[in-house]
């Protein structure tokens, strides 16, 4: 069963790791038959992640505008350039802000950075307008993380998470592939 998708304003789209977000937007996009913006904010730091980004570029219909911008998405969007935009994925942006920050720089300071980095995007959805489906991992479910980056990006997520799911219209929660309305 899928849930009713707002065709204008946020969808936030939540889950684990091989949970079904990217494929339940995309399929959200091709419904929609308008033409779709793909933000993805993926960067290739090994062969492996490269083959990933590959195989997600390839499954994507010809049709779709597709921008690579690993972060400071609100500052690169000057206009809407379709009225359907997926944000894939909010998890790879926090940490792409995170480690592009100087070692020695403070938890406040790089949690700030991602706060400034999320409502930028809040800002530019509301500008524009259209349908957004942003995707995110939950990541507050699991164990503390045993080092101070990690815990760092696990606050800084859930941050994120929070913040956009109240600007959303609707937030859903996959799980093992099926769709949760949580709002």
């Amino acid at each position: 069963m899928n849930p009713e998708i707002p065709n204008n304003g946020m969808t936030l789209i939540l889950g684990g790791a091989r949970s079904g977000k990217s494929s339940f937007a995309e399929n959200i996009a091709r419904e929609a038959e308008k033409l779709v913006l793909y933000i993805a904010t993926a960067k290739a730091g090994d062969s492996e992640m490269a083959e990933r980004i590959r195989k997600h570029q390839v499954s994507r219909p010809a049709g779709w505008q597709t921008l690579e911008i690993p972060h400071d998405i609100g500052n690169h969007l000057t206009a809407l350039l379709a009225p359907v935009v997926i944000v894939d994925c909010i998890t790879l942006l926090v940490s792409n802000i995170l480690v592009s920050l100087p070692e020695n720089t403070s938890d406040e300071v790089a949690i700030d950075k991602v706060r400034t980095e999320i409502d930028e995007l809040v800002v530019a959805q509301a500008r524009f307008g259209g349908q957004w489906l942003v995707v995110s991992n939950e990541v507050g479910l699991g164990l503390v993380p045993p080092y101070p980056l990690g815990r760092v990006y696990r606050d800084a997520l859930g941050w994120a998470n929070q913040a956009l799911a109240r600007a959303a219209g609707r937030v859903i929660l996959m799980v093992a592939g099926i769709p949760v309305v949580i709002k």
